[in-house]
């Protein structure tokens, strides 16, 4: 795989392309950055390059990455989205300088809403697997949460399902304590969560509060999720940037091998085994294609699902109430 990056100025009215090692020149120059990944040896610039346009990163210091999630109206995760951080974990993996990534949201209101229900079927059985040999989604929170890098979820703003489901396979999450709300909802529309939150959240939150967290299919605030163990840390929504900064610039500045060495010890007694994942996924399609599933699904898209609205807003309430057929 080749690795191109695409260059902007402030203005926007420039665009350069080079190669991965000469993107250390640009630090410091309030630049934006993302990149164009191609496979099989083909050429940066060529008609299968594909551009990253959900997701936007910056360098804030070496060995620190940012990624910012950008996919309005809500930030759902949809099939583009999931290949974009497909392609970001691969370059966490390999690139030998990065030792922390935050991610973050440039909506205040939503981190990552949830999986798309309107996304092509089609296409999303037709993805095919990821280096572990399962799905992409599933692919995809497996190697990152065995990355050897630093992964923090800096959430303000709503996470719920398949958002939950990210948050939980990074190493750290930092929530906003006024503005951070997580939820597994999917119970409540009749469906099995798909990434499977029960197997990681287990280890967090222990059983009883797992099971009312993803049977309930309710919303938690930042300081009810930080009391579970569902977030690391619960904070005041205008400290939230300041400290996850601090604590990536601290992350940066330590050895690469002695932070993945660490981080892999401390993997091998509190991830779950892979294999829990792709079956639980089997079961979320099953689910979903259910006659009850598709009527509270289709309830629910009425009255304002996967739009900028009341319902998504309140999401944890809404799953519960009842809306006419």
């Amino acid at each position: 795989m080749t690795d191109t990056w695409q260059i902007q100025d402030r203005t926007g009215n420039r665009t350069d392309v080079l190669h991965r090692h000469t993107m250390v020149q640009f630090h410091q120059t309030g630049m934006s950055i993302s990149w164009l990944s191609t496979r099989d040896g083909a050429s940066g610039c060529s008609a299968g390059a594909r551009t990253m346009q959900r997701i936007s990163l910056s360098f804030p210091a070496p060995g620190y990455w940012h990624a910012t999630f950008r996919n309005p109206p809500i930030n759902l995760i949809d099939p583009d989205m999931i290949e974009e951080m497909f392609d970001l974990v691969g370059r966490l993996e390999s690139d030998p300088d990065v030792k922390v990534i935050v991610f973050a949201s440039a909506d205040p209101d939503f981190f990552l809403a949830h999986y798309d229900v309107l996304a092509d079927k089609a296409r999303i059985a037709a993805m095919q697997p990821g280096p572990t040999g399962y799905h992409p989604w599933i692919d995809v929170m497996i190697r990152l949460a065995r990355a050897p890098i630093v992964s923090i979820a800096s959430i303000r703003g709503r996470a719920r399902g398949a958002g939950s489901e990210f948050a939980l396979a990074c190493d750290l999450r930092f929530a906003s304590a006024e503005k951070a709300v997580l939820g597994q909802f999917e119970v409540g529309l009749g469906a099995v969560p798909g990434g499977n939150p029960m197997a990681r959240l287990a280890g967090l939150a222990g059983r009883g509060r797992t099971l009312e967290i993803v049977l309930g299919a309710d919303d938690f605030p930042g300081p009810l999720a930080e009391r579970y163990g569902y977030v690391t840390r619960a904070l005041q929504d205008d400290e939230l940037e300041a400290f996850v900064d601090r604590f990536a610039r601290r992350i940066a500045g330590f050895d690469k091998r002695a932070l993945a060495e660490t981080k892999s010890i401390v993997d091998d007694v509190t991830l779950p085994p892979d294999t829990v994942f792709p079956p639980v996924l089997a079961q979320f399609f099953q689910s979903t294609a259910r006659d009850e599933t598709r009527a509270r699904s289709a309830s629910l898209l009425r009255a304002g699902l996967q739009r900028r609205s009341a319902v998504e807003f309140d999401l944890g309430r809404n799953v519960a109430a009842k809306h006419d057929a």
